[in-house]
């Protein structure tokens, strides 16, 4: 496999703007082409934002939806990969017949490389939930998919590498929202108007435990547990009513984080990932040392999945 550099972005998505969202994707896979990047990741839902989906009825989401392949934004995506000779991964919403998914695809020029749907869509009552793991190749990588919440469940990281993944694609829109954990919780507003005059207040809160503080507590374990390399992606600014850090980041097998978007504005972080850490790593050898007869009926006993974050209560608000 040959070393990959790999983009990573952030930006701040207009609700409900695919025109305007994909001419931002646009602009920064071009400064990524520029850079030396080999291809670029964005965040959940890039296409058309997130959180305000909460707030929709179900015809509202519709009118958002869009087919896959054949949908305007995955045609413009097309276009803008095959225009720059790069593969793109994007989130939209997709529409299958009387369904709706919170949809991850990767394209290459005018192809559909990959297709994943989000395993836990909770923003919306209307969105179906996927229920396969994805893995497709890229430069003679092979690749995953797990969209936010899908990453926090260990199981699902475990099993995308199993299937072979490599690298596991983390488009997110998180952080900065209320939580049990000590600490967590909304930045305030007055913060981010204040950027320029005192970037380092919202630096300091961005940082910390409602931000890349809590990020830092599990994601270079996911990449380090199973031997692979993670690519992180969360818008910056707002996304609906919600305030987002950014933070996009490329860490390898090891858990160490290789570069990170630092800025507060629409923007890339690019890094090299080669092969030779995927062996050399711990989680590799944990994979190997694995005795599934031990655990087999324990990890797959029946069991009612529920999910929903505490910052979607009713009494939550920013």
């Amino acid at each position: 496999m040959k070393n990959l550099n790999i983009a990573v972005a952030q930006f701040e998505p207009h609700d409900g703007n695919k025109e305007y969202n994909l001419g931002i994707i646009e602009m920064l896979t071009k400064r990524a082409i520029k850079g030396g990047a080999d291809l670029i990741s964005f965040h959940e839902l890039s296409i058309t934002a997130y959180t305000y989906l909460k707030n929709l009825d179900r015809q509202q989401i519709i009118d958002v939806s869009e087919k896959v392949p054949d949908g305007k934004s995955c045609q413009k995506l097309m276009e803008i990969s095959s225009r720059f000779k790069i593969p793109i991964l994007a989130g939209l919403i997709e529409k299958d017949g009387h369904e709706l998914f919170n949809t991850y695809i990767c394209v290459h020029g005018n192809k559909l490389v990959a297709k994943y749907r989000k395993l836990h869509p909770f923003i919306s009552e209307y969105m179906s939930p996927g229920n396969e793991y994805v893995t497709f190749e890229l430069f003679g990588w092979k690749c995953g998919i797990l969209i936010c919440y899908d990453n926090n469940v260990i199981e699902n990281v475990r099993a995308t590498a199993l299937l072979g993944a490599d690298i596991i694609f983390a488009p997110h829109v998180t952080c900065c929202t209320p939580s049990a954990m000590p600490g967590r919780g909304f930045v305030d507003d007055k913060f981010w108007q204040n950027r320029v005059d005192d970037p380092e207040a919202l630096r300091a809160e961005f940082d910390g435990p409602k931000g890349r503080g809590w990020l830092m507590r599990w994601l270079p374990a996911r990449a380090y547990d199973s031997a692979v390399y993670y690519i992180y992606t969360n818008p910056i600014g707002y996304d609906g009513e919600h305030l987002k850090n950014g933070n996009s980041m490329v860490l390898d097998p090891y858990g160490e984080v290789l570069s990170e978007t630092r800025s507060f504005e629409d923007d890339i972080a690019i890094a090299t990932i080669t092969s030779e850490k995927l062996k050399l790593a711990g989680g590799y050898r944990y994979r190997k040392a694995r005795r599934p007869e031990l655990y087999r009926d324990i990890i797959g006993a029946a069991h009612q999945s529920e999910t929903k974050p505490i910052w979607l209560n009713k009494e939550q608000k920013p």
